[in-house]
């Protein structure tokens, strides 16, 4: 039986989120109880906030089947339907059968940089819809045509199916560049998560490696547990089970150490490019997301770690509540923008 807090319809419930993170600071820290402290690091308010709703309303990412999970995303994707004031014109998109969808800012000139992205959902949930309005932040704050992947979700599509598509994708966007309005030689690979592991994949696979890559707390090794899971294993959104459930759903454990599931575990990172690379301090993902950092500076790859580490994982999606949610959204836009309008090819 659906709970009371299911049964109002999400709209409502969207509007009744946005409007406590209007309320006085101190009126949010008397609702959200006191500070999280935990690894030396604190919580922000407006990511404690958030926590508390997300309780109430009683949703995981995970669930007991695929289908249930991708209700609950839907559900929440919902609440946050803010989106740029800038207008950014969409179409569908055939890249090479992959579905995609192409976003375009109103005034960006032809020619522009192409950052080419895949959203999170573990693999298994997550949509063209549940990322649509980061792709319209970047694309606007970036000044970038943005070129988002549908790619086929498991378990209806294991492993290595995600990453198949995600390099067919990219090799579409590559060669097809200019017919998308983009400039070829200024081409970024980006994604969350785990979709953040699927640009990792392409970073160190494709044919033509990418101009520059956008990491939102990637998943980079589903071969074993580090200590931020045991961390942060339950209470900060993503969760330890979460995590389990997904690589169960993904890839089967006798092919987890192939780079290309897990592109931390890649003999040889040289060649991959240059890269922001951003984790959450309270994120069962941080410390293979910084690892996978350390291990491109190792290889000389270019690349600025940063850690976000007062917010929880999936932060790039809850831009649209303020505060340091789209302060963190907008730092990793500005690094994109400047990572491909100062390239080498530009």
């Amino acid at each position: 039986m659906a709970s009371i807090v299911e049964r109002v319809p999400p709209s409502v419930a969207g509007r009744v989120l946005r409007g406590l993170f209007t309320l006085p600071e101190p009126v949010k820290r008397l609702i959200a109880g006191a500070p999280v402290r935990r690894d030396g690091q604190e919580l922000a308010l407006d990511a404690q906030l958030l926590l508390l709703m997300t309780r109430l309303e009683g949703q995981r990412l995970g669930g007991s089947t695929a289908e249930e999970a991708r209700r609950g995303l839907a559900r929440a994707k919902v609440y946050l339907p803010k989106v740029p004031a800038r207008p950014v014109a969409t179409r569908n998109v055939d890249a090479d059968g992959v579905p995609a969808r192409l976003y375009t800012p109103k005034g960006l000139a032809d020619g522009s940089p192409l950052l080419v992205f895949y959203h999170g959902g573990g693999w298994v949930i997550g949509d063209l819809d549940t990322h649509d309005t980061v792709c319209r932040y970047l694309a606007v704050h970036a000044e970038v045509r943005v070129l988002s992947v549908d790619y086929r979700l498991a378990p209806e599509h294991p492993y290595p199916a995600a990453a198949d598509d995600a390099l067919t994708a990219y090799g579409y966007a590559v060669a097809r560049a200019r017919e998308l309005g983009a400039d070829p030689s200024a081409i970024a690979v980006g994604g969350d998560s785990a979709g953040g592991n699927l640009a990792a994949v392409v970073g160190r696979f494709a044919e033509r490696t990418p101009d520059f890559a956008l990491l939102f707390y990637p998943v980079t090794d589903i071969s074993v547990r580090r200590r931020s899971r045991e961390l942060f294993a339950a209470g900060f959104y993503l969760t330890d089970e979460d995590m389990t459930w997904f690589s169960d759903h993904y890839c089967p454990l006798d092919r987890r150490a192939e780079p290309k599931a897990s592109p931390l575990l890649a003999g040889d990172l040289r060649g991959f490019p240059a890269t922001y690379l951003v984790t959450a301090g309270f994120d069962p993902l941080r410390d293979e997301g910084e690892e996978f950092a350390r291990r491109l500076a190792e290889a000389g790859v270019r690349v600025a770690l940063r850690r976000q580490e007062d917010l929880i994982h999936g932060f790039a999606n809850m831009w649209s509540l303020g505060g340091r949610f789209r302060e963190a959204l907008s730092e990793a836009a500005g690094a994109l923008r400047t990572g491909l309008y100062a390239g080498p090819g530009r």
